[in-house]
C-alpha cells in the first residue's frame, strides 16, 4: 500500500500539478516532496506537451490561430471587403444613381424646349375618277416654349426629386451600415468561438492527461475504477463541448465567407474600442445622424414637396410659346409651285376651370405627407428607447463580466486547494478535483461569452448613431 500511495502522489504531481498550479499564484503553492524517479509514469512527458490529449483524439487545432495585428484595422478591412463585393449594396448604389438622374431631369423642366417637325406628303387630284394632277408637299415646323409662372409647381417637383435622391442616398448608407454591423457581429462571434475552443482545448488536455494517469493507477489498484470511469466521462464531455464549439465556428466562418469572400483572414482579438460603453447623451444626439432616421426625414420632406406641387398644379400657369413653319408645294396640274412661311410667338395661359378629382388628389398628397412625418417620429422614438434598453443591457453585461472575473479567481483558488488536498493529504476525492476543474473552465467560457456579448452590444449601440465603422476609424 505504501508503494501505491507513492505512485498515486507521483502521478497526481506529474499530471495535474504542472497544469493546474502553474495558473495559480505562487503564494498558494505548497512544497511537496519529490517522488522517486523510478516511480514516474511513462506518460509523464507526453502530458507536459502542448498537444497532449489532442493527438490521442485526432484533433487538428490550426483553425484556432488568431491575428496579432490591430483588431480595429482588421475589422475595418473586413467591412471594406464586404461592401466591395456585396451585390445588394451594388443594387442600392445603382438606385441612388438613378434617383440623381431623375433629379437632373426635373431640374431641366424649367428650361426652354424646342422641337422640329418635318413632313413630306404626296398629292393626287382626281375628278370623276380621272387623275388630273400629281404633286408633293414639303413642310417644316420649328416650335419652342418655356414656362414662365406655374405657382412653383416645377420648383416643388424639383425639390421632390431632390429629396427622393436623398432618400436613395440614405438608403444606401443604411444598407451599408446593416452590412457592416453584420460583418462585425460575425467577426466577433468567430473570435468568441475561437477563444471558447481554446479553453475547451485546455480542458480536454487536462482530462486526457488525467485519464492516462488513472489508467496506470487502476492497473495497480482496481478499487479506483470508478475514478477512471468518471475521468473518461469528463474527457468525453469536454471533447463534446469542444466539437460543438468547433461546429459553431465552422458555421460562422461559412456565413463570413458569404460576406467577405475566401480565404478568411485569421481571427481577431479583443477590440478595446468596442469594450467600453459610449456616452448615453452623446448617442441620443447621434440618433438623428443615423442613416435610417435621415432617410425617414428625407422621405417626409419629399412627400411635403410632392403635396405642394400637386396643389400648385391645380392653379393657372403661364408659358411662352413660339413657332416658325415653311411649306413648299409643287406638282403637275396642281397649280403653280408655291412657298409659304408662318412665324408666330406669344404667351399661353392655362386656367383650370373644372377638375372633379382635384380636391381629393390634394388631400391624398397631404395625408401621405402627414403619414411620413408620423413614421419619422416613430422611428426616432423607437431608436431612443431601443438605445436605452441596449445601454442597460451593455451595462449589465460588463458588470457580469467583472463579477465573473472575481468568481473566476475564487474558482482558480478552489481548484488549486482541492488539487493540493487531494495530492498531499488525501482529504479530497478525485471527483472533487474534476468538479473543481469543470467549474473553473465553465467560468472561463462564461467570461469569454460576457466579454463578446458586451462588444456586440456596443457595436449595436454605435450602429444606432453614426455607424459601427466610426469608432473603428
Amino acid at each position: 500500500m505504501l508503494y501505491l500511495s507513492r505512485l498515486f502522489i507521483a502521478l497526481g504531481l506529474a499530471v495535474l500539478g504542472p497544469l493546474a498550479l502553474a495558473q495559480s499564484r505562487p503564494a498558494r503553492a505548497v512544497a511537496t516532496p519529490a517522488a522517486p524517479a523510478a516511480e514516474a509514469p511513462p506518460s509523464q512527458g507526453r502530458c507536459n506537451e502542448d498537444d497532449a490529449g489532442l493527438s490521442r483524439l485526432g484533433r487538428e487545432m490550426s483553425a484556432l490561430e488568431t491575428s496579432d495585428g490591430d483588431p480595429r484595422a482588421a475589422l475595418q478591412d473586413l467591412i471594406d471587403k464586404t461592401l466591395a463585393r456585396s451585390k445588394a449594396v451594388g443594387a442600392v448604389r445603382l438606385l441612388a444613381e438613378a434617383a440623381r438622374a431623375d433629379l437632373a431631369e426635373a431640374q431641366a423642366a424649367s428650361l426652354p424646349t424646342a422641337s422640329l417637325g418635318i413632313g413630306v406628303n404626296a398629292l393626287r387630284q382626281t375628278i370623276g375618277g380621272t387623275t388630273v394632277g400629281r404633286g408633293g408637299l414639303v413642310s417644316a415646323t420649328l416650335s419652342a416654349g418655356m414656362p414662365l409662372w406655374d405657382f412653383g409647381r416645377i420648383a416643388k417637383l424639383t425639390e421632390w426629386r431632390k429629396e427622393l435622391a436623398e432618400v436613395a442616398a440614405q438608403g444606401q448608407r443604411s444598407a451599408e451600415e446593416q452590412l457592416a454591423l453584420s460583418t462585425v457581429t460575425l467577426a466577433l462571434d468567430r473570435s468568441r468561438y475561437v477563444l471558447q475552443a481554446q479553453v475547451y482545448t485546455q480542458y480536454v488536455r487536462k482530462m486526457a492527461c488525467l485519464v492516462d494517469a488513472l489508467e496506470i493507477i487502476t492497473k495497480a489498484d482496481r478499487g479506483r475504477a470508478s475514478e477512471m470511469v468518471q475521468a473518461q466521462k469528463s474527457l468525453q464531455q469536454a471533447d463534446l463541448s469542444l466539437e460543438q464549439t468547433m461546429s459553431a465556428l465552422r458555421q460562422t466562418e461559412v456565413r463570413m465567407k458569404r460576406l467577405v469572400g475566401e480565404p478568411l483572414p485569421p481571427s481577431i482579438g479583443m477590440t478595446p474600442s468596442l469594450s467600453l460603453l459610449p456616452d448615453l447623451e452623446q448617442m441620443q444626439s447621434d440618433i438623428l445622424l443615423a442613416p435610417d432616421v435621415a432617410q425617414a426625414e428625407a422621405q417626409a420632406r419629399s412627400q411635403r414637396s410632392l403635396a405642394e406641387s400637386v396643389i400648385a398644379g391645380q392653379k393657372p400657369s403661364i408659358s411662352v410659346t413660339g413657332s416658325a413653319g415653311a411649306q413648299f408645294r409643287s406638282g403637275n396640274n396642281l397649280g403653280s409651285d408655291s412657298r409659304s412661311t408662318d412665324i408666330g410667338a406669344g404667351v399661353s395661359i392655362t386656367i383650370p376651370i373644372l377638375q372633379p378629382g382635384a380636391e381629393a388628389q390634394a388631400k391624398a398628397a397631404v395625408q401621405r405627407y402627414r403619414a411620413t412625418v408620423l413614421q419619422r417620429d416613430e422611428t426616432i422614438e423607437a431608436k431612443r428607447y431601443r438605445l436605452l434598453e441596449m445601454h442597460e443591457v451593455g451595462t449589465s453585461t460588463l458588470d457580469r463580466a467583472r463579477r465573473i472575473i472575481e468568481i473566476l479567481r475564487n474558482s482558480d483558488r478552489v481548484r488549486a486547494f482541492t488539487l493540493q488536498q487531494w495530492q498531499q493529504l488525501g482529504r479530497r476525492s478525485l471527483f472533487d478535483v474534476m468538479a473543481a476543474e469543470g467549474d473553473y473552465y465553465s467560468m472561463r467560457v462564461a467570461h469569454v461569452n460576457a466579454m463578446f456579448d458586451a462588444q456586440q452590444i456596443v457595436a449595436m449601440i454605435w450602429s444606432m448613431g453614426r455607424g459601427v465603422a466610426t469608432p473603428l476609424r
